[in-house]
């Protein structure tokens, strides 16, 4: 993929119109940081590459962990806290990821969803009624639609009432510095290929990963070079071309998250509630091969190690019941990808094993005290069966730009470059540099937390300039 993505030095450039912070990306750490500004009184444009803003936070869940949030405390959960979730977040990730960074997005993520709600009008539910992977306390937070479409929508909808100006068709191709290493504004290109400059006194990376720019994956996630990629087009490693240009820090380059239960051919995610709650994935050959509990991103590159890189989802009626609690897998059964099976024959028929194998498998869920992988089912599974194909796909990267816990992008020596800030996929995140190191919902926590803590940076650089020239 070849993308033009440059630096450009200058003291100053006769730019068609000035911001106090310009956004580069409109996605959920954008759209954030813009309600931010907006709230702490600074102006700022945000620049999107789409005609419509989505990114991967649309084609995601749309679940956000945060502890300590009032809709947290109002469902009785009183035992959560920042330490808690930092705690939870670093077991996750062995230990690997940036501590100073995983503190401050543990501390910033409840009062950002709080005044998200407060206001702008975002209407958290909490999800109590299961564990994710690795979480200690229910604390994962929706909108009742639990979709990632329906908090992009709501976030655009808090963008527009509050009169941000959002450019789309915009794709920024150039940053722009003076001899200061200070960000002076960006380039972008508009569809008819003019460029026109936007001039900024903080300039904030907020754009995407790489999981979309094939080249950049088969160097840096080889395991993940013939998977499906389940995220947005538009994550093509912008923001790491542009860091390598200005000789800023890289970091976890080898940690994402991938899914182990993207359905097949449908292309769609499956909750993985459903395998926490005792489904499990079986291979072609009848046999489980994994602990599903472990987290679903791992499991990616567990499924893809199976015959074919496929295995099957299978559930009972229950657990059935709980699914459809989930849009997205709605939306996956009326595409044809849910199977109902009456009897062990019929689902050995469907997953193309024998029966004596299969059997063997299912009777064992039945067995007391751990599985040799060290599972415990509470129940076995009852017919009828219900089965979905499955593949592992990767979905987001998780390593990019290292900052500190202002969210200033750092240079090879740790120093901080004066006005540019990144967050969201732009930015290295939490989950360390390995695919098992991602916590469920790092993702949007990255975004949402970090487009908080970019905002109340950037407005902090502003007002300072501001104040220094008089203004």
């Amino acid at each position: 993929m070849t993308l033009q993505r440059n630096i450009r030095r200058a003291s100053a450039i006769d730019a068609e119109a000035h911001t106090g912070v310009a956004i580069v990306g409109a996605g959920a750490c954008g759209l954030t940081a813009a309600l931010m500004l907006h709230d702490a009184g600074i102006d700022c444009v945000l620049l999107e590459r789409d005609a419509t803003p989505s990114g991967s936070t649309a084609l995601s869940s749309g679940f956000i962990p945060a502890p300590s949030t009032r809709v947290q405390r109002a469902q009785g959960v009183h035992d959560d806290s920042a330490e808690r979730f930092a705690a939870d977040i670093q077991a996750k990730a062995h230990g690997r990821a940036a501590p100073a960074l995983v503190r401050a997005y543990a501390e910033a993520i409840g009062p950002a969803l709080d005044a998200l709600q407060a206001r702008h009008g975002l209407g958290w539910i909490l999800l109590d009624g299961f564990l994710y992977p690795g979480h200690s306390a229910h604390r994962m937070h929706a909108l009742p639609q639990k979709t990632g479409a329906a908090l992009m929508a709501a976030l655009q909808a808090a963008v527009g009432t509050a009169g941000i100006p959002v450019l789309t068709q915009a794709l920024v191709e150039t940053l722009c510095f003076d001899e200061e290493d200070r960000a002076i504004g960006i380039g972008y290109r508009r569809p008819d290929g003019r460029e026109e400059l936007l001039g900024c006194d903080a300039l904030l990376l907020a754009c995407n990963g790489f999981g979309g720019n094939a080249e950049m994956v088969r160097a840096l996630l080889p395991e993940m070079a013939d998977a499906a990629f389940g995220g947005h087009t538009g994550n093509d490693g912008s923001a790491i071309l542009w860091g390598r240009a200005l000789g800023a820090r890289l970091r976890d380059l080898g940690g994402y998250q991938g899914h182990g239960s993207w359905v097949t051919p449908q292309g769609a995610l499956m909750s993985w509630a459903v395998m926490m709650e005792g489904g499990v994935q079986i291979n072609r050959e009848g046999r489980r091969f994994h602990d599903e509990t472990q987290g679903y991103s791992e499991a990616a590159v567990k499924v893809l190690a199976q015959p074919g890189g496929v295995a099957w989802n299978v559930f009972d009626a229950p657990l059935l019941a709980l699914a459809h609690e989930f849009p997205d897998f709605c939306e996956a059964e009326a595409a044809g990808a849910l199977r109902r099976c009456d009897t062990v024959a019929q689902l050995a028929a469907c997953i193309g094993c024998d029966v004596p194998t299969l059997q063997a498998t299912l009777d064992a869920l039945l067995a007391i005290g751990p599985q040799p992988d060290g599972r415990v089912f509470k129940r076995g599974l009852a017919a009828p069966y219900f089965a979905v194909k499955v593949s592992g796909a990767l979905f987001h990267t998780q390593g990019g730009l290292d900052i500190g816990p202002d969210m200033r992008v750092l240079r090879e020596d740790g120093t901080a470059l004066p006005n540019l800030i990144a967050a969201g996929g732009a930015a290295g995140g939490v989950s360390g540099d390995a695919v098992w190191g991602y916590l469920s919902g790092n993702g949007l926590l990255s975004a949402v937390a970090g487009g908080a803590i970019a905002a109340r940076t950037a407005a902090a650089l502003v007002k300072a300039g501001r104040n220094q020239h008089g203004e």
